[in-house]
Formats: C-alpha cells, structure tokens, sequence
C-alpha cells in the first residue's frame, strides 16, 4: 500500500503497509487454533515473531500466546514511512497546480482525513488474527476475492512499490555521481537493485522487525527532515500568490485534482489490518483506528505541507534539484540516505502484505518465497521506470487510475466492518471448502462484486487524468470527484445489496 493527478506531473506517495509473520499452531486447547478444515488454508509450522530471525509465519492465525503488543505501537509503525520525500513532492505539485498556500494547505489537512478510513480498516486485524487479503473473504467470497487480491494485492502493490524505489533510485543515482561514479545503466541498475535488497531485507525479517525498527526510524527520519524544513521555510514566500489566480470551475477543478492526489496515499493502506493483527483480540478498536490514523495522518500533513512551502520560494518542478540546491552541501548526502531509508520503510511494509496476498488467493508458497517473487516484480518495473521511461512520466502513467479501484475497495471494507460490527473470526475466514461460512454462492458474494463493480464506475465517470475524463467530469468542468463518488457508491451499493441477499445477519 500509500495518484497523479491531470493538471501535474508530480508522483503521489506510496506509504504502504506490510503483514504479519506466520507460525506455530497453538497449543491443542487454544481455541483461537483450532485444528482446520479440509480446504482450510494451511500454513506450515512456522515460529512466531522474533527481531532476530525471519519471519516464517504466513496467513494463518495468529495464536494467543504469540500476541502483545498496544495499540500505540502503530503510531511509530505508521510515522516512519510517512516522513517522506514523495510528500514534499505532492505538497509541491499542489502549488504548481495554480492553487494559493492557504488552499493547497486545506486540500492537505481534508485530503489526509482519509487515512482515519485506513485506521478503520486495521481494526479487523486484532480480532480476526489474519491478513487483511483473507478478511476481505468476508466481502468479496473464496473465489470472489482471488480476483480482488490479484488487482488490489499484486499489481498495484507492484505499481507502489515501482513509485518508491524509483523515487529513491533517482536520488541514490544523483549520489553516486556525486561521489564520483561513472554515469551509466550499470550504475543506475546497481542502485535500483540495492535499494529493493534493502526493502525486501525488511519484508523478510517480518513483522518483529518492522515494529521494533520503525519506531527508531521515525525519530531519525523526523530529524533529518526537520533540517530540510528549515532551510526550506527560509527560503519560502509567505505572501506568494499565483500569477493568475484560479476561480470558478479552474478553481474547483483544481481543488479536486488536489484531493484526489492527497487522498490517493491512504486510500491505497487497504491492507491495514496485516500490521494490526499480533495485537490481543482484546484491543480496543477505536484506539487501534486512532493510532493507526494519527500515526499516518501527522506527519502526512506536515511535510506535505513543507512541500506546498517550498513551491513558493523554490523551482519544485525539479524538486530533488531545488531541494538539494537550499541545503549545505555536507548535508545533502544525510538527505539522500534519509530519502532511501524512509522509500526502505515504506515498501518493506508494502512487500510485507503483497507477500501475504500471493498466499491469500492459493498460490502454494511460503511467505518469504512469496515476498521475493512480488519483490522481483516491482523491481523489474522500476528497472523499467527509470532506464526506458523518464521517472515522473512513469509514476503518471502507473497511478493516475488507482483510486477508481483502490477508493472503492476501501469503501467496501469500511461498511463491512461497520454491518458486522467488526466480529470477523479467523478460522472461518481461512476455511475455503464449499459450503463453508464465506462460499456464499459459488464462492462469490455478489454484494461485494456489485459494489466494487459500480464504486469503480462511478469513480471511473468522475476521474480526470492526462488521458482520460470522465463523462461527468467534463460536464462539470473537469472538476475530479473520484474519490467521494467511487467509495459513497460502492458503501451505498454493499450496504443495500446485503440486506437484500441477507448475506450479513443482522444484529
């Protein structure tokens, strides 16, 4: 998980989550692990999370005996890769849009409430003990959500992992020349692959890690990019004002470009409850939201809006260049480390949870396998990204499109939770014989089908990107309301299919 909008070309972020390891059965009494059934997801032994080991533990449930944990550890696990560089880079392209500071920075605090939806979502992760690939079984069906995951889980997981590294790529190629190495695809290539051996380290290593690691490097990140935000307000013009100001229809086309843009990062955390999921049962949901959310939500809004400073002093069309023009020299190596950490943190989440999804749709894979196949993948696509096609042209290309699925998706997985009442249990969930709790008919459940399929539509009528408007969009002016029509659509469509099919009981 963490698109372009039609009036820039700036790349949106990527914060992106990541699963939890997988392990041992519990002991025989456990009734958390109970023994499965035939055509139950089975997971083989595995050991629960240890920092100093590789984290072997796949789908499966999570055992009482190997939770702890407080729902406030989310809030570093979500900092970290929130301080990031992609942010400077929206908050730029804000500006460059033609909006004024003061609405560029109302587009940043409404745009990141969204994450509050990410928080929601991750509150599945305690209770059900399981990836948020296999809670969504609840939604979409056994073999419903098979075709979910492979869109939602590897492909766009895939895209986002692509954005970053190639983000990092181009700021670690600018470091090697400065250090004095040879320009040239086998420098640039050396350095795409070192950055996704890092991330992938991460994805490995698992979940014991990432919640032990991040908290440090949410510090460490703050600092350094407290740094750049000094030499950045320094060079900021307060009073800036665009030379022709927007209005009317510009003006709200404008403002929704700049939502959508926003609203894209958090938008793409569907996998939420995968880092969620060590936590107690017990845990409270409304403070595994609240933590999630905050977490995510202040550093988003804070250097998202640093990025929206700096467009008014400096030429954020070039923004590695411009930043790096205002910064010591000595420093701008500490910059370009913490850009590559924090793109580290940020994908080693993502790959995490892609990892999980490769399982979640049957592929007989252990985890760790399945987290170097979908890390090759990104890999291969930045290689792609960077020697073939310029940087900022590829991130368009990959994200303008993104919310029409990924709003949608978000939508769905909020109301289910919503009609449930957040009551998911694990071992139905990975039970995927026919006739079992989730088969619904056919293995699909076409409630969520439906929604999805019209959340996505309507979004599809109300995107505007470089390349395609959509037909109510341009009757009103190019104004982009993607997101607010895909996912009240597809909330709407589930929420009334499932009372009509009786699929979900009432409580």
């Amino acid at each position: 998980m963490k698109p372009m909008r039609p009036t820039d070309s700036t790349p949106a972020p990527r914060p992106a989550p990541g699963p939890a390891p997988r392990s041992a059965p519990g002991p025989p009494d456990d009734s958390r692990c109970p023994r499965p059934h035939a055509g139950a997801d089975v997971a083989t032994t595995a050991s629960g999370p240890r920092a100093g080991g590789p984290e072997s533990r796949g789908i499966d449930l999570v055992p009482d005996a190997e939770r702890g944990g407080r729902p406030r550890d989310l809030f570093a696990v979500w900092a970290a890769p929130n301080v990031s560089y992609l942010s400077f880079v929206v908050g730029a392209a804000l500006v460059l849009m033609g909006l004024t500071l003061p609405q560029a920075l109302g587009v940043i605090l409404v745009g990141n409430l969204v994450w509050i939806c990410t928080g929601v979502v991750a509150a599945a992760g305690p209770v059900a003990g399981t990836s948020g690939s296999v809670v969504s079984r609840a939604v979409y069906g056994v073999r419903g959500n098979r075709a979910m995951v492979v869109v939602a889980g590897w492909l766009i997981a895939a895209a986002y992992l692509a954005l970053n590294w190639s983000a990092a790529s181009v700021a670690g190629i600018g470091l090697a020349a400065r250090l004095g190495l040879p320009a040239g695809p086998a420098v640039d290539a050396t350095v795409i692959c070192l950055v996704a051996a890092g991330t992938l380290l991460i994805a490995v290593f698992g979940y014991a890690l990432i919640v032990r690691l991040y908290t440090a490097l949410s510090v460490a990140l703050t600092v350094v990019f407290a740094v750049v935000t000094g030499y950045v307000l320094a060079a900021a013009d307060l009073s800036y004002a665009p030379a022709e100001p927007l209005t009317g229809a510009a003006l709200a086309a404008a403002l929704g470009a700049g939502f959508t843009l926003v609203a894209s990062a958090p938008l793409s955390y569907g996998n939420s409850p995968d880092l969620a999921r060590y936590l107690p049962a017990d845990s409270s949901p409304v403070a595994v939201a609240g933590w999630t959310a905050l977490g995510a939500y202040l550093p988003s809004v804070v250097f998202t809006a640093v990025g929206a400073l700096a467009a008014t002093g400096l030429d954020m069309s070039d923004p590695e260049a411009a930043l790096e023009g205002v910064l010591p020299g000595w420093f701008v190596p500490v910059f370009v480390v913490a850009v590559v950490v924090n793109t580290m943190a940020n994908n080693g989440m993502t790959a995490y949870s892609a990892g999980l999804a490769v399982q979640s749709v049957g592929v007989r894979l252990a985890r760790i396998p399945a987290v170097l196949v979908i890390g090759i993948l990104g890999t291969t696509m930045t290689l792609y990204a960077i020697l073939v096609f310029d940087f900022l042209t590829g991130v368009s290309a990959m994200l303008q499109l993104v919310v029409v699925v990924t709003g949608p998706v978000m939508a769905v997985a909020m109301t289910d939770l919503v009609l449930r009442r957040n009551r998911y249990s694990g071992p139905d969930l990975l039970e995927q014989r026919r006739g079992g709790p989730y088969w619904y008919h056919g293995g699909v459940h076409w409630a969520g089908v439906l929604a999805l399929s019209g959340g996505a539509l309507a979004a599809v009528l109300w995107v505007r990107t470089t390349f395609w408007t959509g037909p109510i969009a341009a009757a009103l002016g190019a104004v982009d309301l993607s997101v607010p029509a895909g996912m009240t659509v597809a909330a709407a469509v589930y929420w009334v299919a499932t009372r009509a099919l009786g699929t979900i009981p009432r409580a």
